[in-house]
């Protein structure tokens, strides 16, 4: 399928920002995407025109603009599930005192959509957007366990199963064990697997037809929260996530 180079360009600019690279001189955004820097200068200047990324008056580094806000927010208000869910979220955050966190399945990532912050909490790495791995977290491997077999087959094809720390799961075969012990006991953990001195918890929440369309975490630090505390918490995500299921028309695995 041919695509169009301009365009190509463009979004491979916006892509180099996120939490970590904020703001951006044109010569580093040149070296980055390989672009001379009057093509990089006329990329900017056509982005910035239309509000998808705006320039510091004083360093002359562009940043993202307003537009990408206004445009993920339509967005998010159409995800019917971020609106059944949203109580549910607030409610087991106030139950844990914990952070917790709505995910959807994007690609071969996750994707915080909604996102409760706990008075207890101490994370404060997550935002709404963040990508978060299959294989280390617990809301990843509540996405790919409940999906039909040949999509979790489909799903896992030249998946890279990076090592987030020493706790990471390594391979396809150590995964899909995991995977399988998930689906048996309906929840999913990661201890340390994605986040050094974070534990989290993930539960899935199905639609009318059985599938899996979200996942719901809470995440704790394990100096804060210990082991019988944190199945108290596992206890009530499950509560919570049936009940959005519920909302959903879910009656019960089907077929």
């Amino acid at each position: 399928m041919p695509i169009i180079q301009s365009l190509d360009r463009a979004l491979n600019i916006l892509n180099l920002f996120d939490e970590h690279t904020t703001e951006l001189k044109i010569t580093e955004i040149s070296a980055r995407i390989g672009l001379h820097k009057s093509t990089v200068h006329s990329l900017l200047k056509t982005l910035q025109m239309h509000g998808y990324v705006d320039q510091d008056a004083e360093s002359g580094k562009y940043r993202l603009g307003l537009t990408l806000l206004e445009k993920g927010q339509l967005l998010l208000q159409g995800m019917d599930i971020r609106a059944q869910a949203r109580k549910h979220l607030m409610a087991l955050s106030a139950q844990t005192g914990q952070t917790t966190h709505l995910v959807i399945l994007d690609g071969t990532d996750g994707v915080y959509i909604d996102k409760v912050e706990g008075m207890k909490a101490a994370i404060r790495y997550s935002r709404i957007g963040r990508r978060v791995p299959l294989h280390s977290s617990a809301s990843g491997k509540i996405l790919a366990a409940f999906r039909r077999p040949e999509e979790a087959e489909l799903l896992l094809q030249g998946y890279q199963y990076v090592q987030q720390t020493p706790h990471t799961l390594p391979d396809k075969h150590s995964f899909v064990r995991e995977l399988a012990k998930v689906r048996e006991q309906g929840y999913a953990v990661d201890d340390q697997e994605n986040e050094p001195g974070v534990r989290c918890a993930a539960a899935p929440i199905f639609n009318h037809a059985g599938e899996v369309v979200a996942a719901m975490s809470v995440s704790t630090m394990l100096s804060g929260v210990d082991d019988e505390q944190f199945q108290q918490h596992i206890a009530l995500l499950i509560g919570e996530t049936a009940h959005i299921s519920q909302l959903l028309g879910y009656r019960g695995l089907q077929g």
